[in-house]
């Protein structure tokens, strides 16, 4: 199914139709580590969901590098796509190949050989670091399989297509479901076996989404003399890219150190952390996605210089994403104890009150993620990548600096890193809805 971004006449519904199977393949990427979490809590131990808490944040920002790659490279696709100029589509395309992939690998090469300083520097305690170093010695290798899977599914969301990613991934979730249950609860494999059954799940979408895409859109073929990188199309990518790149890094990095101050307060929290994330991510992630499916219908009609139809779609985009933050955080602060009970051991009720007090906090404050997202999207789309950035520097910045400015002190504690979030997306929502605003007064489209 293709959805013509620039045309079609009820924008709302185009944008809902066309962000759905993005809001459900991000979940099913996501899925991977929730089957480990669900797995490890219920049939290893608090001790095993710590380390693939810690883990997840870890591999979060790792693969956020790459995905940062292929998602502004995905915009400068929907550009050219948008402008009907699918020569210069077409060289972007397969110098992205080349030039992400590479950075895949080294980045997976520097993750293998790094590993006890990234343990050291994330202060996994002493009694999970030999688990935690199991968990991720596997897990590591699945970084190539998870770009091969985002470039592709940004290629093919570029001309409109968000539907086939999501049927790849839906089978991939199945296989890591399968294999997880067998290698934990049959072969007894533990914590590694979680990993194992991690990385073959994401080879059978990233590599599967590869075939098809090659074996059956001959526009989306790879060539073989584009594969040395050209001066002109690295220029276009990486000026779409490496801000993008540097803003999903950036938000992940500043994750990875609230990672750490959480381990500092021990194996509990942890895992209560790591049990409550997967909640939170899950919860939203469809206001991400459709951040995401909002950006690729402003980079389409920023090709195509539809002006008021930019404005007209950022009006929808805004009160649809409003109206389901507001619900979802009514769902998740009402039954937040029901939610902590599917990935912890209901004996465990220390972990699940903690997990509880975070939902309670994050769960009421969604809109302000909601509207970020639509901001980070908007700029985005508009090749305006930098402002981003800087959205994010706002947002992650106060988090860090709250959560390291208030977590020592001793009345405050573990809730110092819980407030300092939401403190975060909306100081960042005032910053970036004052620059929208004067962005589409200004701009020609």
């Amino acid at each position: 199914m293709k959805f013509n971004l620039t045309t079609d006449t009820n924008i709302t519904k185009s944008l809902l139709l066309f962000s759905l199977p993005m809001i459900l393949g991000n979940i099913l990427q996501q899925f991977y580590n929730i089957v480990d979490t669900w797995v490890v809590g219920k049939y290893v131990g608090k001790e095993a969901l710590a380390s693939v808490g810690a883990s997840y944040t870890l591999m979060t920002f790792l693969n956020s590098v790459f995905i940062g790659l292929c998602m502004g490279s995905g915009a400068l696709f929907a550009f050219y796509y948008g402008s009907r100029n699918h020569s210069k589509m077409k060289k972007c395309m397969d110098t992205a190949l080349v030039f992400i992939g590479g950075i895949s690998v080294v980045l997976m090469i520097f993750m293998r050989a790094g590993l006890s300083f990234i343990l050291w520097f994330l202060r996994i305690p002493e009694e999970l670091r030999g688990m935690t170093e199991e968990y991720l010695k596997v897990i590591c290798f699945g970084i190539i399989f998870v770009f091969l899977y985002n470039y592709f599914a940004y290629l093919l969301r570029s001309i409109g297509n968000s539907v086939i990613p999501l049927v790849f991934l839906a089978v991939a979730s199945v296989v890591n479901v399968v294999l997880d249950l067998w290698f934990v609860i049959g072969l007894g494999w533990g914590l590694k076996g979680t990993a194992i059954a991690t990385v073959i799940a994401q080879g059978a979408s990233g590599v599967g989404l590869g075939i098809y895409t090659y074996s059956t859109r001959k526009e989306l073929r790879f060539s073989l003399h584009h594969f040395l990188i050209k001066e002109k199309p690295i220029k276009e990518i990486l000026q779409f890219s490496t801000i993008t790149c540097a803003q999903q890094s950036v938000m992940n990095f500043g994750i990875l150190l609230v990672q750490g101050l959480v381990n500092s307060f021990g194996t509990t929290v942890m895992a209560a952390f790591a049990a409550a994330v997967k909640i939170d991510t899950i919860a939203y992630m469809p206001a991400q996605e459709f951040g995401n499916a909002y950006s690729m219908f402003i980079s389409q009609n920023f090709g195509a210089k539809k002006k008021r139809r930019v404005e007209k779609g950022t009006k929808s985009a805004f009160l649809t994403s409003a109206g389901f933050c507001l619900l979802v955080s009514t769902v998740i602060f009402l039954w937040a104890e029901q939610f902590m009970k599917i990935f912890v051991n209901g004996k465990e009720r220390e972990i699940i009150h903690i997990g509880i007090d975070y939902l309670h906090i994050e769960g009421a404050c969604y809109i302000g993620i909601g509207i970020l997202f639509l901001l980070y999207g908007y700029f985005r789309g508009m090749n305006r990548p930098a402002v981003s950035l800087l959205l994010t520097v706002i947002s992650l910045g106060t988090r860090v600096l709250l959560a390291y400015t208030l977590a020592p002190v001793e009345t405050i504690g573990v809730y110092g890193i819980w407030w300092s979030i939401p403190i975060g997306w909306v100081l960042a929502d005032m910053a970036g809805i004052y620059m929208m605003k004067k962005n589409l007064k200004q701009t020609d489209v």
